[in-house]
């Protein structure tokens, strides 16, 4: 067995450290090879070193120009380091060298898509099924293009059709777990990714089955960033509005009603195993903002009824510390099991 296949290997067993030894001892023999240190780009980039990887991409490219692997493997890279205008450029090589290679077109497919160019990158997974219209890296391509760009009817179609190739498919599954997590069906996604999680227990990282925590700390953060300084707006209106102070009041209410709302019906139906996860997040991230949200809506209640200023005051303070204290939202480009 060649040093790459044991490399590819390895990397489907997501040994990526294993595959990055077997590959650097190919080179030590074939130091020049195009293939290698292309392969080598995918190895690091999908153990989370982009720039490593783009620059063992560019180093296949300087050995083999003419390599539409290396090209597609730079784009690749270009893309995690979110650089879009030079991957289009890298993924549109790659497609000039390579036009009959269904796998190029969704590099540039996720090359546009990753520039919001959303035309552009349903064109070029279209052009992927157009070469294998039973491809299902190019129908999950397809669908994610459509997932990002807000059309999650055609997202849905274009998982189905892959689900219909390869029912198994962890990428499909993925996909229609996040689908219904966006439509806030949360019985459903978390069904869908707790058979997940059985199926490929080393794919599905823990933030993953986290979601409904870190989706309601996300929403609450961005709800309550909009709603505490719009009351605090409407009350310091008061000297020159009569009715400021009743309007801040009303404000206050509506926000921490649509806020508790909000946080029961994503986490109620998600039942135990987001909390079960939390342990294996960074907890202090998480228990600040879960503390800092709590304390911003009850203190936004307190004002409500008691029109106390002070009241008003410490929100503002807790919802700048849930602010400062981390970005909640999971990425699917980092959770995607592939």
């Amino acid at each position: 067995m060649t040093a790459a296949a044991r490399a590819r290997l390895l990397a489907e067993l997501r040994r990526f450290d294993q595959a990055e030894a077997e590959l650097r001892l190919g080179l030590l023999t074939r130091p020049g090879d195009p293939d290698l240190l292309a392969l080598l780009a995918a190895v690091l980039r999908l153990n989370g070193r982009p720039a490593d990887g783009l620059a063992a991409a560019e180093a296949a490219i300087e050995a083999g120009p003419g390599s539409a692997g290396a090209h597609a493997e730079r784009a690749e890279n270009l893309i995690a380091l979110s650089r879009g205008s030079e991957a289009i450029q890298a993924a549109s090589e790659a497609a000039r060298l390579r036009p009959a290679e269904p796998e190029v077109h969704r590099v540039l497919a996720r090359a546009h898509a990753a520039s919001r160019d959303f035309r552009r990158a349903r064109g070029a997974a279209r052009e992927a099924l157009a070469l294998d219209a039973r491809s299902v890296p190019s129908l999950l391509t397809l669908a994610e293009v459509e997932r990002v760009s807000g059309r999650r009817r055609a997202a849905a179609r274009a998982t189905r059709a892959a689900l219909a190739e390869d029912p198994e498919n962890p990428g499909g599954r993925w996909l229609i777990a996040l689908l219904n997590a966006e439509r806030l069906h949360v019985g459903e996604a978390m069904r869908g990714l707790r058979e997940l999680a059985a199926d490929h227990p080393d794919r599905l990282r823990a933030e993953a089955l986290a979601w409904p925590i870190l989706g309601v700390l996300a929403g609450l953060q961005r709800g309550l960033a909009v709603g505490v300084p719009l009351t605090f707006a409407v009350r310091l209106a008061a000297p020159w509005w009569s009715l400021a102070g009743l309007f801040a009041q009303a404000i206050a209410l509506v926000v921490a009603v649509v806020m508790v709302s909000f946080t029961g019906r994503v986490l109620l139906p998600a039942g135990r195993l987001p909390w079960r996860c939390l342990a294996l997040l960074p907890r202090g991230t998480v228990i600040t903002g879960l503390v800092a949200a709590g304390a911003s809506v009850a203190l936004l209640v307190w004002y409500g009824v008691s029109t106390r200023l002070p009241a008003l005051v410490l929100a503002a303070v807790a919802v700048l510390i849930l602010c400062v204290s981390g970005v909640f939202r999971v990425r699917v480009t980092s959770l995607n099991p592939g």
